[in-house]
């Protein structure tokens, strides 16, 4: 594995003076619940949306160092508590949003572009092995970070070079080999953060133009798409799979306020309308007590629990 190296002063981008205006959105006392799957989260005391990495970069630079950081993508696979975030929250769906085809045949996407995207310009472009994307709710900045997958596929087989930022807003390409990855986990050096990759990709021919709807039809048919829910919530264990071992609990549609356990695919949790984060989180913690009492198995949450909890009256 190549190891993780600093950025030399001849791979930094330079930025001049003129370029230390910045051209994204600032908001303060952000409600987050807009920007999660689940539909739940309290406020970013400070929330950021840049306007393009470079941007982004300057931004970096100018924050206070000692400035909490956290990094928002599509907001799935997420639970913001309803306390929010202290600190400041980047936001990067919908703003780090390029993607094409470079010369060499590899295709460049920045950490905003949603997967299902990414599958269907791969489909519309010729190429092929991208099409479990589009069962991925995610940015692919998110599925980096996780080595997301859906349908037997994953995210960094596909991977070729990925694009890393740091705190001070230094920029480095790094080969696919320098990361550390494993089921849904991905080593990356403290406090840096993907912001695009170079996914290789065969050309193909023959592009089978169904492919993506059978797979939309099969999540249809087998997740629970019309409610808010972040996903699949646990990872499935190295024997068997959690969605079978939660069903076997009993627990399908186990109700917490208006979270519930839902009775299409008993490893997603379904906000019915009003849930809150507390609530949600309370489900996620019985669910796991009670496979571990039962099963005698400790599932692992996919989902990443953040900001601060308010416990109800």
């Amino acid at each position: 594995m190549t190891a993780f190296t600093s950025l030399s002063s001849q791979e930094q981008e330079v930025f001049s003076p003129v370029e230390t205006i910045l051209a994204g959105k600032t908001l303060y006392n952000e409600l987050l619940a807009r920007y999660t799957s689940w539909r739940v989260g309290g406020p970013a005391d400070h929330y950021y949306r840049p306007a393009n990495i470079s941007d982004l970069s300057v931004f970096l630079k100018q924050l206070d160092y000692n400035q909490p950081l956290f990094w928002l993508g599509a907001g799935s696979n997420l639970l913001i508590r309803d306390g929010g975030i202290r600190g400041t929250v980047i936001h990067l769906k919908r703003t780090l949003n390029q993607i094409r085809l470079e010369d060499d045949g590899r295709l460049y996407i920045e950490a905003g572009v949603s997967c299902p995207q990414v599958a269907r310009f791969c489909q519309q472009n010729g190429l092929s092995g991208a099409s479990f994307m589009v069962g991925i709710p995610g940015s692919i900045g998110g599925a980096l970070a996780m080595n997301a997958g859906a349908f037997g596929g994953e995210t960094w087989p596909l991977v070729s070079e990925v694009e890393l930022i740091d705190r001070q807003g230094n920029r480095q390409w790094l080969p696919s080999t320098a990361i550390h990855v494993g089921y849904r986990n991905v080593s990356i050096p403290h406090e840096h953060w993907f912001v695009a990759t170079r996914l290789s990709l065969p050309a193909t021919a023959n592009v089978d133009d169904e492919e993506i709807q059978r797979l939309l039809d099969q999540r249809r048919n087998s997740q629970p798409i019309n409610v808010p829910t972040c996903g699949s919530v646990f990872k499935n264990p190295e024997h068997g799979f959690a969605a079978q071992l939660i069903e076997q609990c009993g627990l399908k549609g186990h109700q917490i306020g208006k979270a519930r356990v839902s009775t299409k695919h008993t490893n997603f949790i379904e906000n019915l309308g009003g849930a809150s984060a507390f609530d949600i989180e309370l489900l996620i913690n019985h669910v796991k007590n009670c496979v571990e009492q039962q099963q005698s198995v400790r599932l692992d949450c996919e989902v990443r629990i953040v900001g601060e909890r308010v416990t109800p009256l």
